[in-house]
């Protein structure tokens, strides 16, 4: 399974999230290519990158900190965030950008994940952020009445790389992630699932290991707490 440090940026910093509120955040670093080096050195990779202004805007904000991550950092980078038309998928991937992740577009547009996929094959996953199944769109402000695992199962011949799937009333909250629904996801799809959201422990982190069909795990706040050691965990889920 596939640790991926989060570093989610808003207004240029790196900073981080309760429940997604954006009035929550707490800066962590000033300086996210110095983060993003950091997580690389102690030997994470992958990178998990969120626009949160781009989020709620519909377009990239954060591009700056991004392009200066990319270029620190020799690792693979997945960006969400404000990535809604083909153009702006086009143009990160040409910025040497691994993996867009697609999400409010999933819901409103998703021919347009089908194209992305097809134009960008292995470099297109699909974001699901959920409150109690319901999937929540435009940074999480808007709540649709769509089910989590129905939207993943409408991609299932989509050929996308992945799907990301947020549980919102865990994310920063420290309290775990919701391991039974991102299991039942990961065995209702055949589409490898990154579970995301309250991933607060080592523990954690074995837990969703263990259950044998989640590919992956993105953690911010308990890397950046220091709940969780980074190299630490990453030579633990290699054993």
């Amino acid at each position: 399974m596939i640790l991926y440090p989060a570093i989610d940026l808003k207004d240029g910093n790196a900073v981080r999230l309760v429940h997604g509120e954006m009035g929550s955040a707490t800066v962590f670093n000033d300086d996210p290519a110095a983060q993003a080096r950091a997580f690389v050195e102690a030997g994470c990779e992958w990178l998990h990158l969120v626009d949160l202004n781009g989020a709620f805007a519909g377009e990239p904000v954060n591009a700056a900190p991004v392009e200066a991550i990319l270029a620190a950092c020799k690792v693979p980078a997945q960006l969400g965030g404000g990535i809604r038309d083909m153009a702006t998928i086009e143009r990160w991937i040409d910025k040497g950008l691994a993996r867009v992740i697609l999400g409010t577009v999933a819901v409103e547009n998703p021919a347009l994940v089908r194209e992305a996929a097809r134009a960008f094959p292995g470099h297109v996953a699909v974001g699901i952020d959920a409150r109690a199944g319901k999937v929540a769109t435009k940074g999480w402000a808007e709540k649709t009445n769509v089910d989590a695992t129905d939207l993943a199962k409408s991609f299932e011949d989509a050929g996308v790389a992945a799907i990301i799937y947020t549980d919102i009333l865990r994310d920063g909250a420290m309290k775990g992630p919701n391991i039974e629904a991102t299991e039942a996801l990961a065995r209702a799809v055949s589409i490898p699932v990154i579970a995301s959201g309250g991933v607060s422990s080592l523990a954690d982190l074995i837990a969703l290991r263990d259950t044998g069909v989640i590919s992956g795990a993105i953690s911010g706040r308990a890397l950046y707490d220091g709940a969780i050691d980074l190299k630490e965990a990453l030579k633990a889920l290699k054993a």
